[in-house]
């Protein structure tokens, strides 16, 4: 059995990320399906965060991990993926400051636009979250999607420039990241630029069935959600 266990929720792009990450590094791993499992006594005591994905592996100094970028980033290191991963500091600087301003920028906007459309829960305080109008959800939801645009011109012009993907000739965890987040923007009505379109595209080409597969899960999942009536 292998070392490896990741717990997931299959719909989230979130846990999209790993489970193509893992598939595409090769790494045998063992996957179980954490849906109404997270805020159970045994999940809880330990991952207090409640958060999927969580990787379970005994070398972990408290014995599980989560948050995709650092578990990417863990398994790179740990198993010397150079290619996902690279070592030379500033070409792995790009990496990391490309997916730290996925997660602290676009991902955000990315959340306010598409988690309404989808059902998940909105973060407290939010709009979305609140006893506002229907109206005024809406506007604000409407107001996060035009917001990506900004950020989306930021990996364009500075993290892809004139490259195929921002790890250089072939995808990094960076680029995992991207295009697994611009997954979600199926279930709205606002599109992509062309661009982002085929560089999506181009990722999951490159990677190929480990790409495909977990993205039929979340795709098979907005697909379930815009066939509903209402």
């Amino acid at each position: 059995m292998s070392e490896l266990k990741l717990h997931v929720i299959k719909p989230s792009v979130n846990n999209m990320v790993v489970r193509v990450f893992l598939r595409a590094a090769g790494l045998p791993f063992a996957e179980q399906d954490a849906y109404g499992q997270t805020r159970t006594p045994d999940f809880s005591a330990r991952n207090p965060s409640h958060l999927t994905p969580m990787l379970e592996e005994s070398g972990l100094p408290k014995g599980v991990l989560w948050e995709s970028c650092a578990i990417m980033q863990y398994l790179c290191n740990r198993h010397g993926l150079e290619r996902f991963y690279p070592t030379d500091p500033a070409r792995r600087a790009m990496v990391d400051s490309a997916m730290f301003y996925l997660v602290g920028t676009l991902y955000p906007y990315l959340a306010r636009a598409c988690y309404p459309k989808l059902g998940f829960p909105l973060y407290a305080g939010e709009v979305g979250a609140s006893e506002a109008t229907a109206e005024a959800k809406e506007a604000a939801r409407k107001a996060a999607a035009a917001a990506m645009a900004e950020p989306l011109e930021v990996f364009r012009s500075f993290y892809l420039g004139d490259g195929p993907f921002i790890g250089g000739e072939s995808p990094s965890i960076a680029d995992i990241r991207l295009a697994c987040s611009l997954e979600f923007t199926a279930a709205i009505e606002e599109t992509l630029p062309d661009w982002a379109t085929r560089y999506r595209q181009a990722v999951e080409a490159a990677l190929g069935a480990a790409y495909a597969e977990p993205a039929a899960d979340v795709r098979g999942y907005i697909a379930w959600v815009k066939s509903q009536p209402g």
